[in-house]
């Protein structure tokens, strides 16, 4: 034990400066010694400071109106993102569009995920050209913090499938200790009581109650609290929201054509389900490390290789799914519906 902590305490040491989060995984980082000498909050004050900075120098490029809905809110809800007509032909061309899909199970709920690939973007130009818009390019810049392509997908969540554990996604959560960007473009569309995205307005804001909370937190014994706060995506109750002197979260119903875009390190969740259903979205997904001072210099947002990069991400998994695991599993040929849910009869 002692030889190997010695081997692994440099790569636990230069993860401070990262995107790694898990106070299970690093026992620097979940240290409660070098968290009540502040090491956390530390990392917390820097990478919202950094954030803020870069944020600053991407603003002047993003609508005014969505700018002020993003500060004050900490995500922005756009309706009719295309013209009616548009966006009934991208909708069907997309339902319609057969690749490769991949499948996970979170307790009663499946989630399946097609890349927008160059395969998808030749078959359907209009969801190239909708990507590349650039009023939603320096959107997704300005709340990612970063000039950085995110990962897209088309996204399909099974609700209330039949399993036996309740969805975590249902749990109100931050996805980690820095800012991130999340963005659903829903297709079709979304009832309060069918899942809804859920989100607390203004906690994507390190007040000094945000701050107490986060030190707080970071005191706790990383073995006797939920895994999913342990491993640095805190789940959080209504009293730790009272504390922080915020509101109660805020299911967003939306009609179709509807992108809402957030930053993740406010508290959100995905909605309760009153009956099992589905829905169908383009997802993105964009989170750089946090402690780089520059907006750009990602190589991976590179065109050719940008919409690579998921087929890649999943084949490297698959290829060392041993040792870092694989929750994404094959399914073959789909569509984003219609065929039935692969993962419905997994155990």
């Amino acid at each position: 034990m002692r030889v190997g902590t010695a081997l692994l305490a440099p790569l636990w040491a230069v993860q401070l400066v990262t995107s790694a989060k898990s106070f299970l995984d690093n026992p620097i980082i979940g240290s409660r010694r070098f968290n009540a000498y502040g090491l956390h909050l530390a990392r917390v004050r820097l990478a919202a400071a950094l954030c803020a900075w870069r944020r600053r120098r991407l603003a002047r490029h993003v609508r005014p109106e969505w700018r002020e809905a993003f500060e004050r809110d900490g995500f922005v809800a756009i309706h009719d993102v295309l013209p009616p007509g548009e966006f009934a032909a991208l909708r069907a061309a997309i339902l319609s569009y057969q690749g490769p899909a991949r499948e996970m199970r979170q307790g009663d709920a499946i989630t399946r995920r097609m890349a927008i690939d160059p395969a998808m973007l030749a078959a359907i130009p209009a969801l190239r050209a909708l990507l590349a818009r650039k009023d939603l390019v320096a959107l997704f810049h300005f709340v990612a913090s970063f000039r950085t392509t995110p990962l897209h997908y088309i996204q399909t969540i099974v609700t209330r499938d039949g399993g036996n554990e309740p969805d975590p996604q249902e749990a109100l959560h931050a996805d980690s200790f820095h800012s991130s960007l999340k963005a659903w473009l829903f297709l079709n569309p979304v009832a309060e009581d069918e899942g809804p995205f859920t989100y607390v307005r203004g906690s994507h804001r390190f007040t000094p109650e945000r701050l107490a909370w986060e030190r707080r937190r970071s005191l706790a014994d990383p073995q006797a609290i939920d895994r999913l706060s342990a491993r640095g995506s805190p789940r959080v109750s209504s009293e730790d929201l009272a504390a922080m002197k915020l509101g109660p979260a805020e299911p967003l119903a939306v009609p179709e054509n509807t992108l809402v875009v957030a930053d993740t390190v406010g508290f959100h969740a995905r909605g309760a389900s009153a009956r099992g259903g589905e829905r169908v979205e383009i997802w993105s997904y964009a989170r750089r490390n946090p402690f780089l001072p520059w907006l750009g210099g990602d190589l991976l947002s590179l065109p050719g290789i940008a919409e690579r990069r998921v087929n890649w991400l999943w084949a490297l998994r698959d290829r060392w799914e041993t040792g870092i695991g694989q929750p994404w599993r094959s399914v073959g040929i789909r569509r984003a519906v219609a065929d039935a849910v692969a993962a419905r009869d997994t155990p």
